[in-house]
This record gives structure tokens, C-alpha cells and sequence, in this order.
């Protein structure tokens, strides 16, 4: 005996649509707030075996990061991004320059460099409980809003959670992990 399946399609309209893409935006934030949540506390245990001192400016490969430098890279990554997805998500900011922002990034990064390991892990990980405690309340509408990132382009709050921190945060932990003794 087969049994049909009950059809929905019948009783969706817009509202019914836009509820469901809800639903789904709304279990895709679960699951990023669950990743980077994972990633913090990758993070402090990754974070407690880089040497307190400082391998010297050059002293590696020039295309490879020491521990400490890769580490400073994340925390500074973790503040940007949380706080662009949230102006993006509350509306306060609508259009960046993404690439001049970027140079600013990296600016902080030398700065952050000298400072000891477990402050850079200390503050990377506020700033990512910061972005999880945003994203826990973030509505749907909150993650779809968009900005424009310059040269025609544009990301949602969700977007730059989701691939500039929390995915970037991933493939940064991968190179700290490496970097490691």
C-alpha cells in the first residue's frame, strides 16, 4: 500500500515562503553560532602552546606565519569581523570599503604581534563570545542585511560571520596548529 505524501505547496504564499526561509536562516545561526563557539575553544587550547617569545620579525619563511604572529592575526580578525557583522546586522553600516579596511586590518596585526600569547587568545575570545552573543539574538532579517563592499559588491551580516570570521577563523586555527611545535 503506498501512502501519499501530504502536499504543502497548495497553501504557500509569500508569507509562507519568507517563514520558511526564516526557519532555515534561523537553524544555519545555530549551527555558526555552534562553529564558532568550537573555534574559541580550539583556539585557547592551541593558544596555551605558543612560545611566550617571539620568533623574530623574517626569522621563518617569508611566506609563512610564526605561532605568535598567526595568533595575533586572529585576534585581530575576530574583533573586525564580529564588529562588521554586527553593524551590518543592526543596520549601522551599509557600505565599507572592504580592501582599504583590510590594509587598516593588517596595521593592527604588527600591533597585536607584540603582545604576550594568552592575551591575544584572552582578547580574540572575548571578542568571539561578543559575536556568539549577537548571533544567539540576531533575527533573520538582522543576518539577510547587506552591505556594500566597494567595486559592486556586497555581503550579508550573516555572510561575514559565517565565511569572514567563523570560516576564516577555521582555516587560521589549521595554520596555527601547523605552526606549532
Amino acid at each position: 500500500m503506498f501512502h501519499l505524501m501530504k502536499i504543502e505547496s497548495t497553501s504557500f504564499g509569500p508569507a509562507e515562503v519568507a517563514n520558511f526561509l526564516d526557519e532555515l536562516i534561523d537553524r544555519d545561526r545555530r549551527a555558526l553560532v555552534e562553529r564558532l563557539r568550537r573555534g574559541s575553544e580550539r583556539l585557547g587550547d592551541l593558544a596555551s602552546r605558543v612560545p611566550e617569545k617571539q620568533a623574530e620579525p623574517g626569522a621563518g619563511a617569508a611566506a609563512q606565519w610564526s605561532a605568535h604572529e598567526v595568533l595575533a592575526h586572529i585576534a585581530v580578525l575576530s574583533k573586525f569581523y564580529g564588529v562588521i557583522a554586527y553593524q551590518i546586522g543592526s543596520g549601522r553600516l551599509t557600505e565599507i570599503d572592504l580592501l582599504g579596511q583590510i590594509v587598516l586590518r593588517d596595521v593592527m596585526g604588527d600591533r597585536f604581534a607584540r603582545q604576550p600569547p594568552a592575551q591575544l587568545a584572552t582578547q580574540a575570545q572575548e571578542d568571539q563570545r561578543r559575536t556568539i552573543k549577537w548571533l544567539q539574538s540576531a533575527a533573520p532579517a538582522d543576518l539577510r542585511r547587506r552591505c556594500d563592499t566597494g567595486g559592486g559588491d556586497t555581503m550579508s551580516s550573516e555572510e561575514v560571520a559565517r565565511l569572514a570570521l567563523c570560516t576564516h577563523l577555521e582555516q587560521h586555527l589549521d595554520q596555527l596548529e601547523a605552526a606549532l611545535p
